[in-house]
C-alpha cells in the first residue's frame, strides 16, 4: 500500500510542471500580444509622419516642376500680343466654366428693372 501512496505523488509533479509551462506560456503570449501593442502604438506615428512628409515633397515636387517652367515661358512671351491676349481669354473663360460648373459665380447677375 505504500508504493501506491508514493507513486500518487509521483504523477502530480509531472501535472503540476504542465500545468506551469502552461501558464508560463500563457503569460508569455499576454506579454508578446502587450509588447506588439506597444510596439505599433510607436510605430504608428512615425509612418504617419513618413507618409504626410512624403505627400508633402511630392506634392511639392510636382508643382514646382509645373509652375517653374510655366513662369519662365509665361516671362519670356512680350506682354502686349495676340498670343498673350488669347492665353488671357482663354485662361479667363476656363475658369468662368469650372465656375459654372461648381454652382459659383464670380459677378452677381443684375436685379430686373421694371
Amino acid at each position: 500500500m505504500a508504493e501506491h501512496g508514493n507513486a500518487g505523488v509521483g504523477e502530480a509533479d509531472p501535472l503540476k510542471s504542465v500545468a506551469d509551462a502552461m501558464e508560463t506560456a500563457v503569460q508569455a503570449a499576454r506579454d508578446g500580444a502587450s509588447d506588439a501593442r506597444a510596439a505599433v502604438d510607436r510605430a504608428i506615428p512615425a509612418i504617419s509622419q513618413f507618409v504626410s512628409r512624403f505627400v508633402y515633397t511630392t506634392s511639392y515636387s510636382i508643382s514646382y516642376g509645373v509652375v517653374f517652367p510655366a513662369m519662365l515661358i509665361a516671362r519670356a512671351v512680350p506682354k502686349d500680343n495676340a498670343l498673350v491676349h488669347g492665353l488671357v481669354d482663354g485662361a479667363r473663360a476656363a475658369r468662368e466654366m469650372a465656375e459654372d460648373w461648381q454652382g459659383v459665380s464670380e459677378v452677381a447677375p443684375a436685379p430686373a428693372t421694371t
